[in-house]
């Protein structure tokens, strides 16, 4: 199964279907990488704080596929955004995963009331430069945030990570998004189970309508809007079904009616704002 790829702003494509490995403890990783590569995925993402960057590092090395046919890519912990820490930091991240570079390097949190996401963000942008990162973004990052840094270094983020599903799809962050040739990758992309959200009606009439379950149904709706999406599961028969999302399409009237989803006032949110966070 050949996963469909968008093209970031650094001319490189990643595919836009991944398996994140959030909350996947330290011992369980090395396994849990290994099935979902073993399904098929070949686009891993994994941050320094999940503290489970060395499990991802063993599972790639056992698998024997090709460097060039894998994207990886890791996030840069807040506590490391001051001064040269981010030089620091790239370089642990890549020890852990046995790897000379990574596909994309994320700053996870803007952190505003430490002011430091724009040092950081300039040295991501030496760490590119540098070749021990194809491409460069950020994560939570919200279109202020986004606007500072594109006013004060020129660069312009390849992605923005960021909670979306469908009750809450931050369309202001979209709408920067496009307006910049920015990607968006869904985290949380089925909404952490913390709304019955495959139980609403629209979601379950797309589902039946295609033979499929509710979260492929979802799954389905992020690939079409052109996101990134990262679902996660460490049962392998899990990662195989939200694997096999490419075999049908839903209706512009089926994604529609997800769009619709959206409350509109944020009340949706299921993880912590990025102003709140720091």
């Amino acid at each position: 199964m050949t996963v469909p790829s968008v093209t970031l702003n650094s001319g490189y494509d990643i595919p836009q279907l991944g398996f994140g490995v959030f909350l996947v403890p330290p011992a369980e990783a090395e396994k849990a990488v290994s099935e979902a590569l073993e399904v098929g995925y070949r686009h891993i993402d994994t941050a320094a704080i999940y503290k489970n960057e060395e499990g991802v590092g063993a599972a790639i090395a056992a698998s024997g596929i090709p460097r060039d046919e894998l994207f990886i890519t890791t996030k840069l912990w807040n506590d490391r955004q001051a001064g040269d820490e981010p030089l620091a930091a790239i370089r642990e991240s890549l020890d852990k995963l046995q790897l000379d570079h990574v596909d994309l390097y994320l700053t996870h949190w803007p952190t505003p009331e430490k002011n430091t996401y724009v040092n950081a963000w300039e040295k991501l942008i030496a760490i590119r430069d540098a070749g021990l990162s194809r491409s460069i973004g950020v994560s939570n990052h919200l279109p202020e945030h986004l606007d500072r840094l594109v006013a004060e270094t020129g660069v312009v983020p390849a992605v923005d990570q960021i909670e979306l599903h469908p009750a809450y799809q931050q369309r202001d962050e979209l709408a920067w998004a496009a307006d910049h040739g920015t990607i968006i990758e869904s985290w949380g992309p089925l909404g952490q189970g913390k709304y019955p959200l495959f139980e609403n009606p629209a979601v379950v009439a797309a589902a039946e309508a295609h033979g499929v379950s509710p979260a492929q149904a979802v799954i389905r709706w992020h690939l079409q809007r052109g996101f990134v999406v990262f679902p996660k599961s460490t049962r392998k028969e899990r990662m195989a079904e939200n694997f096999e999302v490419f075999g049908f399409e839903l209706t512009a009237d089926e994604v529609a009616a997800i769009d619709a989803l959206d409350t509109g006032d944020g009340s949706g949110r299921v993880g912590t704002h990025p102003l709140e966070f720091n």
